[in-house]
C-alpha cells in the first residue's frame, strides 16, 4: 500500500512539475519575441536580473519616460500587475493617469503570471 501511495504522490508531483514547466515554457516564448534572457536588449530590454532591480535602469535606451523616472523597483507585487496588464500598471505605479509604456498588455494573470514571476527570479 504504501508503494502504490508513493508511486501515486511522485506521479502527481511530476505531471504538476510538467505543467508548470509547460506554462512557463509557453511564457517565456511570449516574452523572447521582445525580451533577451541576458543583459542584452531587444525590442525590450533583457530581463537578466531584473527581479530585484529598479524599474528603467537596466541600461536600456529606450524605456519609455514613465520607465526613466521609475522610483519602484521590480519586486513580486510589480511583476504580477506588469505582466498582466502593463498599460493600467505605469498608470497605478508612477500615479500618472497620462503615464505611458511601450509594452503591450501580456495577459499573464494569476496563477500564470506567478509562475512567469518564479521563472524571472531565477535569471540571474
Amino acid at each position: 500500500m504504501k508503494k502504490v501511495l508513493m508511486i501515486a504522490a511522485t506521479s502527481a508531483f511530476l505531471v504538476s512539475g510538467f505543467v508548470a514547466t509547460e506554462a512557463v515554457a509557453g511564457a517565456e516564448k511570449k516574452c523572447k519575441a521582445c525580451h533577451n534572457f541576458s543583459a542584452k536588449g531587444k525590442v525590450g530590454p533583457g530581463l537578466l536580473g531584473v527581479f530585484g532591480r529598479k524599474a528603467g535602469t537596466s541600461g536600456f535606451k529606450k524605456h519609455s519616460k514613465a520607465l526613466k523616472n521609475a522610483d519602484w523597483v521590480w519586486d513580486e507585487e510589480h511583476l504580477r500587475a506588469w505582466i498582466c496588464n502593463s498599460k493600467k500598471a505605469v498608470k497605478e505605479f508612477t500615479g500618472n493617469p497620462k503615464a505611458k509604456t511601450k509594452m503591450p498588455p501580456q495577459k499573464l494573470c494569476g496563477e500564470k503570471g506567478d509562475e512567469v514571476i518564479a521563472f524571472l527570479k531565477n535569471l540571474k
